[in-house]
């Protein structure tokens, strides 16, 4: 049994906080000696990590200043500027230091970006030629991936920067709220990733949010148990939960999530009860039945990322009837989440989740084909939003952030920016959002156009299937159905399932049966792999 941890008020402070740094001071005054975060080598308190983390800041502080010219003499230093944030990259794999360099490196007042150390390197080698960052902080097994595709001289080795420093140097406190925080890097329609710049101020209004939502707030006491790698935008809620709450984060190996038996003793072990996870975890659970046979004490369940099945989350209920569920939307241009729904009344297997309906700060609006609002139950536009969430836009594309990023439609009074998802959805009788899918997955077959989405969710609830996606072959002129089944199913089948539900235009033409669907770094379903598949095609004769 461990200490237990009074919560601290987080409201009605003195001052505002402006920093995320000011957030992990102030809970490293609160539980110093606590333990904040676990990888599969170490434990590590509040006190040692930030007394690491200052380590970095110092080393990281001297290095840069090696890449800036001194001004001149006659120059009042007092009166220039704040010299502007530099973007540090991070190519270590998951682990406590990676977190150490997050942490360090928003202590030298910089901006981080992390990077996938399983990123092809021609996908590794456009972001670096995008972002263009200052220095990368990697370690001495990851450093060769690097070499040959950035400088040298640049590239900072995590064991050196976490050395002792006796003069402490930090730059956090120039920095102020509109201050970019983090690069995420996003897959480009062109096939160049988009580096979405994300401030201090929307990542603190994500997390207040939360902190001022009883039913998802995790306690001090409560254990994080995060899956997200930390370039994917999901893990920003893990990460800043610890931060600001004093919870424990424990950075999940990954190869638990192949296992998901391992994967459940794990928490048990751990005594995870707060998760944060892509659907495709949860399905992978319930589709191999592990639960009851692994249980663990398991609170708060929430999810984002894509769209979680009614079939799943019934599976879940049946054995978690006390937790709290909760779904999550938003891309990375809005600061993670921008909606949610937490599940209050019961599905059918074959009915959709909303994703609800906007969180604090932020305003959630359905556009038309023309930029007006829609106040229609069951009428589809693009999820539009505004407010503190937004990000800062593309960096080193503002031809892309303009197109994005547009002006508040609505009025022309003063500038207001809001962000065009691309996402389609709909309000239901109840005023939620119903999400639907992509406007670029809308195609335009035989004449009619078609919602792939809609299918998806069609063919939801069919029994035989664990997995599936639907896309487009423009070539062929043909819907395919790629599905996971433990057998091969006809179209027979699949079309009597469709019979009540949709148009038989909207019927696949083409069935392929996967053994397992493939999944891309961020464990959502890869449909580029899943292209691939065509020369190898499995159609099912009627």
């Amino acid at each position: 049994m461990g200490l237990n941890y009074a919560p601290k008020i987080r409201f009605n402070r003195q001052k505002m906080k402006i920093n995320l740094i000011e957030y992990l001071q102030e809970t490293l005054q609160s539980a110093p000696d606590k333990i904040g975060i676990q990888d599969q080598h170490q434990a590590v308190s509040f006190r040692d990590f930030y007394t690491k983390s200052t380590y970095l800041s110092t080393h990281l502080i001297d290095t840069l200043s090696q890449y800036w010219s001194p001004p001149p003499a006659k120059v009042l230093t007092s009166l220039l500027p704040t010299i502007p944030s530099q973007t540090i990259a991070i190519f270590l794999p998951k682990s406590i230091e990676a977190l150490i360099s997050i942490a360090g490196i928003l202590l030298s007042g910089n901006v981080y970006m992390p990077l996938d150390i399983k990123s092809p390197s021609q996908r590794l080698q456009a972001i670096l030629q995008n972002i263009i960052p200052e220095c990368i902080i990697t370690d001495s097994t990851h450093k060769a991936k690097l070499e040959g595709i950035f400088p040298k001289e640049k590239i900072l080795l995590v064991e050196n920067l976490l050395k002792p420093a006796t003069t402490i140097k930090t730059n956090f406190a120039s920095r102020i709220d509109t201050d970019p925080a983090y690069i995420i890097n996003t897959s480009g329609s062109t096939g160049v990733p988009k580096g979405v710049v994300v401030s201090h101020r929307s990542v603190i209004d994500y997390i207040e949010w939360i902190l001022g939502e009883p039913r998802i707030c995790p306690s001090v006491n409560d254990v994080i148990g995060n899956q997200s790698p930390f370039y994917f935008d999901n893990s920003v809620l893990d990460i800043y939960l610890c931060f600001f709450t004093g919870a424990k984060l424990v950075l999940i190996p990954e190869e638990k999530f192949i296992f998901p038996a391992d994967l459940l003793e794990y928490l048990t072990a751990k005594q995870i009860n707060y998760i944060f996870w892509v659907p495709s975890v949860l399905k992978n659970i319930a589709k191999n039945k592990l639960l009851p046979s692994f249980l663990p004490n398991l609170k708060t369940i929430l999810f984002a990322g894509e769209t979680m099945p009614t079939r799943t989350l019934n599976y879940w209920q049946k054995f978690y009837p006390q937790a709290t569920f909760g779904n999550l939307y938003g891309p990375t241009e809005i600061t993670v989440d921008c909606t949610f729904y937490i599940i209050n009344r019961d599905f059918r297997d074959d009915e959709t989740l909303p994703i609800g309906t906007s969180c604090r700060n932020a305003e959630v609006m359905l556009l038309d084909e023309n930029l007006s609002p829609i106040i229609l139950p069951e009428t589809i536009g693009e999820i539009c939003v505004r407010g503190g969430c937004l990000s800062l836009g593309y960096y080193n594309d503002l031809e892309k952030t303009n197109v994005a990023f547009i002006q508040n439609p609505l009025h022309s009074h003063y500038p207001e920016k809001i962000y065009k998802t691309g996402d389609l959805g709909y309000f239901n009788q109840r005023g939620e959002i119903v999400l639907v899918g992509r406007k670029d997955h809308q195609i335009k077959h035989n004449g009619y156009r078609i919602e792939l989405g809609e299918i998806e969710k069609a063919l939801a609830d069919f029994e035989g299937i664990d997995e599936l996606c639907v896309l487009y072959d423009e070539k062929n002129s043909a819907i395919e159905l790629f599905y996971e089944a433990k057998k091969e199913i006809s179209k027979a089948e699949i079309f009597s399932h469709l019979k009540e539900k949709i148009p038989k235009y909207m019927y696949p033409q083409t069935l392929i049966c996967v053994q397992n669907m493939p999944l891309n770094a961020n464990g959502k379903i890869d449909r580029i792999a899943l292209k691939s598949l065509r020369e190898n095609p499995t159609p099912i004769t009627e």
